[in-house]
């Protein structure tokens, strides 16, 4: 692919987890680049001490401070309110215009003050000024039953409000976390069209004869996220000692693969070895998996996602391979993970680190997700037993094929569906699948919590060779946990062809219009298989030539709005007005 040298797609990519990505073009004038910036998710091989760094602005104080006059100073605003209560409607004594005055001279004098050392010494003389009125208070209204009831009332009150904010905090999280960034979702587009631009021989990866060589280091991740993807390949081959030996197997659907190929072919991995699957290409899945995926019973999608579940056919996507290691998208690498392969694994499946201590924010136990009150459960597995986790998980295939795991899978999922044994999801038959197949790996190869335990060490991150950050506070969302963020850099430069001005971004979506009203888009169609769901409340597919009618009035309409707004600001410029 061939152009002109002021035609290039420069990136800087800063990552302070957590930070919304940007995303807007970059137009070449004259050959003068206005540069602009990704936030991306991607981690530098570094020392481990600069590896994981707290937010600037989280306090880190180097001896023991208290906040004890300040919560005195707000005690002493709650009985100036619960006194002000006990007036008269209307009243302005004397004692009510001094009680709210020194209200507002404490409220101001404390201002955004955490600790006690922060007050100034002008603001203990209004707490003592205030502590005076409120004894004058006092013996205004002696009795103290009423005091009682009243600040009662406001504790009830208070907690109400609190409990309600906590249920919208709540809410708005997992809404947040169920979300596409807009800039992730403007890469996704940019990529994608420039995938297509490319002739076919263009589209095509390096030294895909090493794809089934079994002596090399294999490494799968199944995501619909770029910017996910990207951290992980580039953090494991970053982190090797020996990236000529690492072969990377990344499984996406059919609408973000050519995103996630046009971004691999536009930043190789070093000397790894990188392939770009599509689910929807495996025709040997579509009978054995999709009719039972669409029996899940899940209102959340991620549970019922192929790509979920698509780790319980490992050994059938790579029928060549003995060893593979299976790494979560949203995981960050940072060590060399070599000595993996040298594992004994005891005639064992699957290696991963447990989470059955109960002393960690980890912990899970088994009737956590499987119900032990049915007699099918009881009689197959130990409540007691200790479980583990995925999101970093060494597979022996050969193992895995001989004691035909992917049949007890689907045994399994098929039984869960005629009654409640299992919770959504693909961890609770993970535990039943490879029950009593799964060798303990030491804690430090894999670091859970990062997505939602505030209390994780700092040495306990930097001995991890992999951070994992489940939960719902993903690092690419702007709801990831500050102390949490990684601080990374990097540079990269390759051509990108944009369209420069809105003139032609109108034209553009004008010709999409009225090329979905002529012909039948595959893309369309395509989008028709995933919207095409209950609830959508769509009258039709997007791939039929109505649809495509309706958008190219739609289109015209906006512009010719876009024409006539034009041409009045040119009217307004040449007479001189100022809009």
């Amino acid at each position: 692919m061939t152009l002109p040298n002021n035609m290039h797609w420069e990136c800087d990519a800063y990552i302070d987890y957590p930070r919304p990505i940007a995303c807007s073009p970059c137009f070449a004038d004259g050959g003068i680049v206005k540069k602009n910036h990704l936030t991306l998710p991607h981690v530098k091989r570094q020392s481990n001490q600069s590896r994981i760094r707290h937010h600037q602005n989280l306090r880190i104080p180097a001896r023991r401070e208290t906040n004890d006059k300040v919560k005195e100073m707000k005690d002493q605003l709650i009985r100036a309110k619960a006194y002000l209560s006990f007036a008269p409607p209307g009243s302005n004594s004397h004692l009510v215009k001094e009680l709210r005055l020194r209200m507002k001279e404490l409220e101001r004098a404390m201002g955004e003050v955490m600790w006690d050392a922060d007050l100034s010494r002008s603001a203990l003389k209004k707490m003592k000024s205030m502590e005076v009125s409120l004894s004058k208070a006092s013996r205004v209204f002696p009795h103290c039953s009423a005091m009682v009831t009243k600040l009662r009332a406001m504790t009830y009150g208070a907690e109400e409000q609190v409990q309600a904010q906590k249920n919208q905090t709540m809410f708005l999280i997992r809404l947040a976390a169920r979300t596409t960034p807009k800039g992730l979702h403007c890469l996704s587009m940019q990529l994608t069209a420039q995938f297509f631009a490319l002739p076919p021989e263009e589209r095509q990866f390096p030294n895909q004869q090493r794809l089934h060589d079994a002596i090399l280091h294999h490494y799968a991740v199944f995501s619909d996220n770029i910017l996910a993807c990207a951290v992980v390949v580039n953090s494991t081959v970053s982190s090797a000692k020996d990236a000529e030996k690492i072969v990377f197997h990344v499984v996406t659907d059919s609408l973000n693969f050519p995103a996630i190929s046009m971004w691999f072919l536009l930043n190789p991995p070093s000397k790894a070895t990188i392939h770009i699957q599509n689910i929807d290409n495996f025709d040997w899945l579509s009978a054995k998996y999709n009719s039972t995926l669409k029996q899940q019973n899940s209102r959340d999608p991620r549970y019922a996602s192929a790509l979920n579940h698509l780790r319980f056919y490992l050994p059938d996507i790579f029928p060549l391979l003995n060893k593979i290691v299976f790494l979560d998208h949203d995981v960050v690498v940072q060590k060399d993970l070599t000595g993996l392969w040298s594992l004994n694994m005891k005639g064992k499946v699957n290696g991963a680190v447990e989470t059955c201590k109960e002393s960690e924010a980890s912990f899970r136990q088994m009737d956590l997700f499987i119900n032990f009150s049915d007699p099918y459960v009881t009689k197959r597995f130990d409540a007691k037993a200790c479980t583990w986790a995925f999101g970093m998980n060494l597979f022996d295939l050969k193992e895995w094929r001989r004691r035909k795991l992917t049949a007890l899978y689907h045994k399994y999922l098929q039984v869960g569906y005629k009654k409640p044994l299992w919770k959504a999801g693909s961890l609770p038959l993970g535990w039943a699948t490879f029950y009593n197949q799964t060798v303990i790996l030491d804690r430090n190869w894999h670091r859970l919590g990062l997505g939602y335990d505030f209390g994780i060490r700092q040495d306990d991150i930097d001995r991890a060779a992999v951070l994992h950050y489940d939960g719902v506070m993903k690092p690419w969302l702007d709801i990831g946990l500050p102390a949490m963020a990684l601080k990374g850099k990097v540079r990269c430069e390759k051509p990108f062809v944009k369209e420069n001005g809105c003139n032609k971004g109108m034209t553009a979506s004008l010709f999409a219009a009225v090329g979905a009203a002529t012909m039948s888009s595959p893309t369309l169609a395509l989008v028709d298989e995933r919207m095409s769901t209950e609830g959508t409340g769509l009258p039709f597919g997007l791939s039929n030539n109505l649809l495509g009618w309706i958008l190219l009035g739609v289109f015209g309409l906006i512009w010719a709005f876009y024409i006539v707004y034009t041409s009045t600001l040119d009217e307004d410029d040449d007479s001189g007005l100022s809009l």
